[in-house]
């Protein structure tokens, strides 16, 4: 006889070990997908070994890595597995997922992988209105600057692309910059000041508002991104709200996993 199909949805995220952000961003995104299958097992990984271990010795917070994770679904019965990931782009973190999915691809009837929050044009569109939304009167001399993390990875390309968009769709006082990759701190400071903005608006392009958030972006040390531009003469207000905090990003998301799962 032929085994009844079984359906769940395997969410994965990076994670963060700030427990407000996660509350906002990854619990909050987790709610949305179960009250939209309610029928379907939701379930959590993350990727971070550092975040896990602090959380687990920390907090007493036990979340699964991915292997962890897909290895308690086959043993569950679990035949069919939608997999949706928080990263923002096909950068290095969602190629070593899908890497590490592959070896399970014997385990399960069918895994499908929705694809990152940045994956086509029409999706830098949808992030950009969604941000920007919340500026829609911005001052001459005021500008909105978008840090994300950055990466040697070929991906990169996708914040320069990001930031022509935004130019394409009306948004000249729009920058984007990054942690580790390009544009740079030097390459956004020097774009500003040529630019009519001398007060900036500083946001995460990242899901969470973690410690990335907090240290390189908005950190008190000289080096962080806020220090830097205030030393250039900028004035600059932090806003330490993740992009998993917009109800129109979730759902940005949420469509990228309805989009696997109508492929199962």
């Amino acid at each position: 006889m032929e085994s009844k199909e079984r359906k769940a949805i395997l969410l994965v995220s990076f994670g963060t070990s700030v427990a407000e952000t996660r509350k906002h961003t990854i619990d909050a995104f987790a709610a949305l997908v179960q009250r939209t299958y309610p029928h379907l097992e939701i379930r959590q990984a993350y990727t971070s070994e550092v975040i896990l271990g602090i959380l687990k010795k920390r907090d007493g917070i036990f979340i699964d890595t991915i292997s962890e994770a897909l290895e308690l679904l086959k043993k569950d019965g679990f035949t069919n597995i939608i997999i949706q990931p928080t990263h923002i782009i096909n950068g290095i973190e969602n190629t070593r997922m899908l890497h590490l999915i592959h070896r399970f691809k014997n385990d399960f009837a069918k895994i499908q992988v929705g694809v990152p929050l940045l994956t086509t044009q029409e999706d830098m569109r949808q992030v950009i209105l969604a941000i920007m939304a919340d500026y829609p009167l911005l001052a001459a001399d005021t500008g909105v600057l978008l840090l994300g993390h950055g990466t040697d990875h070929h991906s990169n390309f996708t914040y320069p692309a990001l930031e022509y968009t935004a130019r394409q769709m009306g948004y000249p006082h729009l920058f984007i910059g990054t942690i580790e990759g390009y544009p740079d701190v030097d390459t956004v400071i020097s774009n500003i000041l040529s630019s009519t903005c001398r007060t900036i608006i500083l946001l995460p392009l990242l899901f969470v508002a973690g410690e990335h958030a907090r240290n390189d972006m908005a950190g008190d040390s000289p080096d962080s991104w806020k220090s830097r531009l205030v030393s250039a003469g900028l004035t600059v207000r932090c806003v330490l709200k993740g992009l998993g905090e917009y109800p129109a990003i979730q759902d940005l998301f949420l469509r990228h996993l309805m989009e696997a799962e109508g492929k199962m």
